[in-house]
């Protein structure tokens, strides 16, 4: 019987239809079950109380508040007869909030070595899979592991991750099944099962979580963990600075003044490249200069020597100027003035604030704005056309306005604040009377920088001059050439005085 090709080929296409489908589905299958059983597993940061490594109340520097908040917890978990024989509940969860690099880690170890409870830490982003229900179940798990090992402390990072606000819909399904069971495991429907065990989360973003999360009975305490003030970074940089020989000039107090609004993480930085610094000048010790190096480059950036333009270094050094022109006649001091690029700046010019201050005028926020467009106003008055050099102080200036209207207040006629700037419930003639506000905020200190600069331009064309001759000047080099100039901002007028408001039906 002869060979039929079109009778064998519908014979396969036949096996094919029958069985490709099936050949699929088993893949397909095949390949779940591999990406489940080769999902690297969350692992889990384990510290016993007594391991080497774990962080006393000693290394934790520059947070006296939120170390005295937390100095009940610990006793708590010590001494637990003392308070339950009053009636007191240990609370069951804490939550740090603050910027990034503020402490929370170490406040949260340091406690566990204080009370000597075991220390669980984990990354709330390990919770969140596509697969469903796997986030609650390690949830569960890492809460089991803690209970048998009690007392214990769960720390949870970046706990945004996991328990931002649900918007409902369904749209969630696994961020909603892993928050809901931590919402049950803070709870404590089985705190029966095993001993004491208390929740630490941090955040750098309050607003956005579940507002379930933050009632009493789960993350009963929020504790702001917030940049150092003076004292707290002064104590902080001794810390970091021991075991590191420090030369005769060393102040620490005055390197805690240049670094006013740096973090914990910042400071340690700092201090790590002053002795990076001094190593590479073959010293025995960490002098001033690298602290002060350190600081620049922290701060500003890695210095760069770029090629510029004897044209563009006039530019510069006359929009370097002009800040420091206007910082010093708005009573604001300046550190360093240089147009030596950093990062991405071609130049920069440092302030150092004579005091520690949290409250400011409105007057005083006006003069902040007048400096930050001082720049720009100078290319202004001296060549008559500006350059987009000013970028980074057009956003800094138009964000301070924004704040000033939008959540301080301070605009004319608009006294209420808002959270968001795009606030459904603001009426669009609400919005127009900000965004005008704003623009008349910026637009008066820019007019303004111009004036004084044209009022004082032979001190401008002196500290130019000086910075095309020298690149940086410091302090005293500016005080030299500023000395004929007297201040001109009327802020001060406003601090300290009182006004006596009249008496109802007066």
């Amino acid at each position: 019987m002869p060979f039929d090709v079109v009778e064998a080929l519908k014979v396969v296409g036949d096996v094919a239809f029958v069985w490709l489908p099936i050949v699929m589905f088993a893949l397909i299958i095949y390949l779940l079950w591999r990406s489940l059983s080769l999902m690297p597993r969350v692992k889990t940061t384990h510290v016993k109380p007594t391991s080497r490594g774990s962080v006393t109340w000693a290394e934790v520097a520059g947070l006296d508040e939120a170390k005295a908040e937390l100095r009940e917890v610990v006793e708590f978990l010590r001494h637990p007869k003392q308070f339950s024989r009053l009636g007191a509940r240990i609370p069951k969860g804490i939550l740090l909030y603050g910027p990034p690099g503020t402490g929370k880690t170490l406040l949260a170890k340091a406690v566990a070595h204080e009370s000597g409870a075991s220390f669980y830490s984990q990354s709330a982003s390990a919770f969140v899979e596509m697969f469903a229900g796997l986030g609650a179940a390690r949830i569960r798990k890492l809460f089991e592991q803690a209970r048998n090992d009690a007392p214990a402390i769960i720390f949870i990072d970046e706990l945004d991750a996991v328990g931002m606000a649900r918007t409902g819909g369904g749209m969630h399904r696994e961020h909603d099944q892993t928050l809901n069971q931590l919402l049950v495991e803070l709870d404590g429907f089985n705190e029966g099962e095993g001993g004491q065990v208390i929740v630490m989360g941090a955040s750098n973003r309050l607003q956005d979580l579940d507002v379930a999360l933050l009632r009493p009975g789960r993350f009963d305490r929020q504790i702001l963990v917030g940049s150092p003030d003076l004292a707290g970074r002064e104590e902080i940089l001794g810390v970091h600075t021991r075991g590191k020989p420090l030369a005769p000039d060393v102040d620490l107090h005055v390197v805690a003044r240049q670094t006013a609004g740096l973090t914990g993480a910042d400071l340690a930085n700092v201090c790590n490249e002053a002795a990076i610094f001094a190593g590479r000048e073959s010293r025995h010790d960490v002098a001033q200069a690298n602290f002060d190096a350190a600081m620049e480059r922290v701060v500003a950036g890695l210095q760069q020597r770029r090629i510029v333009t004897e044209k563009e270094r006039r530019i510069l050094a006359y929009h370097e100027g002009g800040h420091a022109v206007m910082a010093y006649l708005m009573g604001d001091p300046v550190q360093k003035a240089t147009i030596v690029a950093r990062g991405d700046a071609l130049g920069y010019t440092f302030h150092l604030p004579d005091e520690e201050r949290y409250l400011h005028t409105k007057e005083e926020l006006i003069d902040w704005m007048t400096i930050g467009l001082a720049g720009r106003a100078a290319e202004h008055v001296v060549f008559g056309r500006v350059t987009n050099g000013a970028a980074n102080d057009l956003e800094k200036v138009t964000s301070l306005a924004r704040a000033m209207v939008f959540e301080y207040g301070m605009a004319e006629g608009v006294v209420s604040r808002t959270m968001r700037a795009d606030n459904y419930a603001l009426s669009e003639e609400t919005k127009r009377l900000r965004d005008s506000e704003q623009g008349r905020l910026t637009d008066g200190a820019y007019h303004e920088a111009i004036r004084l600069l044209e009022k004082h331009r032979s001190a401008l064309d002196r500290v130019a001059g000086a910075l095309l001759d020298k690149e940086t000047l410091n302090r005293d080099d500016l005080a030299s050439l500023m000395a004929d100039v007297r201040p001109e901002s009327h802020s001060s007028d406003t601090v300290g005085t009182v006004r006596v408001l009249p008496q109802a039906g007066a």
